[in-house]
């Protein structure tokens, strides 16, 4: 399936859209392909673009003040990532968003976004409906945290994303669970 044609499927499963409003959205986008740990967001650059995933798997990560990196998301394929905080803001990115695999984006400017919610309610809709999908899986994921043991976190990134253990390496889905590399292979059997 071509990239365009994804993009289509993606946005119907919210709303359908006419041949002509799907080229008028089309074209509001870029076509990126990058290579596995490529950088789509350096933290301290200026945030100007949202990705959507076409294929391959991102890794959105934050680094504290000791150098320590921390996993915030993943992203694969037909979810959506940037520093959203300072993509809307447009400011200075406090993470790194970085290619895992070979990897195929389309990308959108926070002007061109705009533009597509301005000039086409549908797509208006559609972006407020991933926005909210977005909120209610952060304030799951800080709830889990807050509640829930390593073994139970361990437990529904399992079953709620099973992809993710063959794609991506025990030490990053560690950082992401909150718990070493070690407590990860003892929750593992």
């Amino acid at each position: 399936m071509t990239a365009e044609n994804q993009l289509r499927k993606h946005i119907e499963e919210v709303t359908e859209l006419t041949d002509e409003e799907f080229v008028f959205v089309l074209s509001h986008f870029s076509t990126e392909k990058h290579n596995k740990n490529d950088f789509l967001i350096r933290s301290g650059d200026k945030v100007t673009y949202c990705f959507y995933v076409v294929y391959g798997l991102l890794k959105l990560t934050y680094e504290d003040g000791d150098g320590k990196q921390h996993i915030v998301s993943f992203a694969m394929e037909n979810w959506w990532e940037s520093d959203f905080s300072a993509f809307f803001t447009q400011t200075k990115s406090q993470m790194s968003l970085q290619c895992m695999e070979e990897t195929h984006v389309l990308s959108i400017s926070l002007n061109n976004y705009n533009k597509l919610a301005a000039n086409c309610p549908k797509m208006e809709y559609f972006f407020l409906k991933k926005s909210n999908a977005g909120h209610i899986a952060s304030q799951r994921r800080i709830l889990s945290f807050l509640t829930s043991s390593a073994k139970e976190r361990y437990e529904q990134l399992l079953e709620q994303y099973p992809i993710l253990f063959q794609r991506v390496p025990k030490i990053l889905l560690a950082s992401y669970l909150g718990v070493s590399r070690e407590t990860l292979s003892r929750l593992s059997y």
